[in-house]
């Protein structure tokens, strides 16, 4: 990957992290704290945008690898990679490939849940 594409995520994903930051922020503010709707929000939203930039610039050949390098690994990746998880599935499932989807969406659940609880548990020891 040339060094000028590695420029444009680092910017995106700049953009992406403080979007992420700001919107997470106003709309927990503005829902209470007994659910997270921030991060489901801005999991929501990245699903939305990264479904609608890949198709628009993968099947319709709109701009170049450096313009998707900013908006959809730059941007959406510093917004949430939960867009990218989505975005998988997804074409797991357009390709009809079923069980590979479903052990994706449980799989990455549930291995990501445990090892934020081995990371919590290894945080506490000792």
């Amino acid at each position: 990957m040339p060094a000028v594409r590695w420029l444009w995520i680092f910017l995106g994903g700049g953009v992406g992290a403080v979007l992420r930051y700001e919107l997470g922020g106003w709309v927990q503010a503005h829902t209470g704290a007994a659910f997270p709707w921030g991060t489901f929000a801005v999991n929501a939203l990245g699903c939305l945008a990264i479904g609608l930039l890949a198709t628009w610039l993968d099947e319709r050949g709109a701009g170049g690898p450096e313009l998707r390098a900013l908006l959809v690994t730059g941007v959406l990746g510093g917004f949430t990679t939960f867009s990218a998880f989505g975005l998988e599935t997804w074409r797991l499932l357009e390709g009809s490939a079923f069980l590979a989807a479903a052990g994706n969406a449980v799989g990455s659940v549930v291995v990501c849940v445990a090892s934020v609880a081995l990371g919590v548990a290894l945080g506490r020891a000792g």
